[in-house]
């Protein structure tokens, strides 16, 4: 797989997922939106569809990693060139912050109306200092309960499974995969994470679905926007990341 397929099919791929993705979390949570407060379902399945829309996208041009832990995960298995990781990764960021982009540009007029509402400006000013700003939501995770070790936990399970399910297609087919069934598969189990493992954090379960956005977040123009809690950031950076690890170790141990 040459560097130009692996940068065209990354970036692509993960700014399409972050598009569809944090479009939902936009939907679901902007002042004006046909979707305002539809809820954690619609979350959930949002990001398996943004999950199997950029999947497919990608899948024959670079593999369809679109996360740094799968990336790490399948150079463990041996999937994947140790010296592609750094290409895969790079590229992975660079789309899911044109992805998040993207999202600004498709609600501006909603972003606008959110966070100029007197009730949400009020709302904000009567935070604690360190809250998240009124629509870091949208672009981001963050914990319902600050716990660091509960936190990076979730984080660091919920990858492992999302990891391990992906590394483990095709096991039942002599190892060839399940071509675009994968990405059916791997959408459904996102979605199942969400539904299960994602209440305490939001389940980034991917670095760059969270540092990406976050970036934008904090590059964006947008009035009374408020901070965007790096102190967190870390935690959906490191867990995936480590998950990622962890379920490649798995997958040596008990299937290769």
């Amino acid at each position: 797989m040459s560097s130009s397929h692996i940068f065209i099919g990354e970036t692509i791929g993960t700014a399409v997922l972050i598009l569809l993705g944090v479009g939902v979390c936009a939907a679901v949570t902007l002042k004006g939106s046909k979707a305002k407060d539809a809820g954690w379902l619609v979350v959930s399945f949002g990001w398996g569809f943004a999950v199997l829309t950029g999947a497919y996208l990608a899948s024959g041009v670079s593999g369809a990693h679109l996360n740094p832990a799968v990336t790490i995960g399948l150079a463990i298995k041996g999937g994947t060139e140790w010296p592609d990781v750094p290409l895969y990764l790079g590229s992975q960021l660079l789309g899911a912050m044109i992805g998040a982009a993207l999202v600004w540009v498709a609600y501006y007029g909603h972003f606008q109306a959110h966070l100029k509402d007197e009730a949400v400006i009020a709302e904000a000013a009567a935070a604690p200092k360190d809250a998240p700003g009124p629509v870091l939501g949208v672009f981001s995770t963050t914990a319902q309960i600050r716990n660091t070790v509960q936190n990076l936990g979730t984080e660091i399970i919920a990858t492992t499974v999302l990891v391990l399910a992906i590394l483990t297609q095709g096991l039942n087919d002599e190892g060839n995969g399940l071509g675009a069934l994968g990405a059916l598969i791997t959408a459904l189990v996102v979605v199942g994470i969400g539904l299960s493992l994602g209440g305490p954090t939001g389940y980034a379960i991917n670095p760059v679905r969270d540092l990406g956005p976050r970036l934008v977040h904090a590059a964006l123009p947008l009035p009374n926007k408020g901070g965007s809690a790096w102190e967190y950031a870390w935690i959906p950076v490191a867990g995936p990341l480590i998950g990622g690890a962890l379920a490649g170790g798995i997958y040596q141990l008990a299937f290769a």
